[in-house]
């Protein structure tokens, strides 16, 4: 059947439609949408991310992120950009999440806590693992220290 409405011998039923958008994970859209604009293509200009606090009840955040693909619709993924601060130890709050993280570090040092592990990350290193294992984030020293992080789940 695929063949045939493929090769356009075939016209297909709405039903038919649903279940191959199904199978695929599309939306109806997927089928009567220009090709061209079916790709998803979001661009997040600097003024208009918002930054973020890791959590709003914190006295002193450990670090402010900014969603760079707030604008994206149907996201596989989350990218963020990162500013970590200088904070005591008993401020820091381990957290955890579905999916998997990759972090890049883009200047500063970081040190991660993940699980019972600690890493301490230099500029333009990275580190992917399993985010359900509780993780936390401490920047290392006075110099600035920002990353990219990427999440899924």
């Amino acid at each position: 059947m695929l063949s045939k409405l493929e090769n356009g011998r075939l016209i297909p039923t709405v039903p038919t439609l649903v279940r191959i958008a199904t199978v695929f994970d599309v939306g109806l859209d997927y089928f009567f949408t220009n090709e061209r604009k079916r790709y998803t293509v979001a661009v997040a200009r600097k003024g208009e991310r918002i930054r973020f606090p890791e959590r709003p009840d914190a006295r002193e955040a450990a670090y402010h992120f900014e969603s760079l693909d707030f604008s994206a619709r149907e996201r596989k993924l989350n990218a963020f950009f990162a500013e970590f601060h200088p904070v005591a130890d008993h401020d820091l709050r381990a957290h955890s999440h579905a999916g998997v993280e990759l972090l890049y570090v883009l200047e500063g040092t970081l040190e991660m806590k993940i699980g019972t592990e600690v890493y301490r990350l230099e500029e333009s290193d990275a580190i992917y693992f399993d985010s359900v294992q509780k993780h936390n984030y401490r920047r290392v020293g006075q110099k600035r220290c920002s990353a990219i992080v990427v999440t899924t789940g």
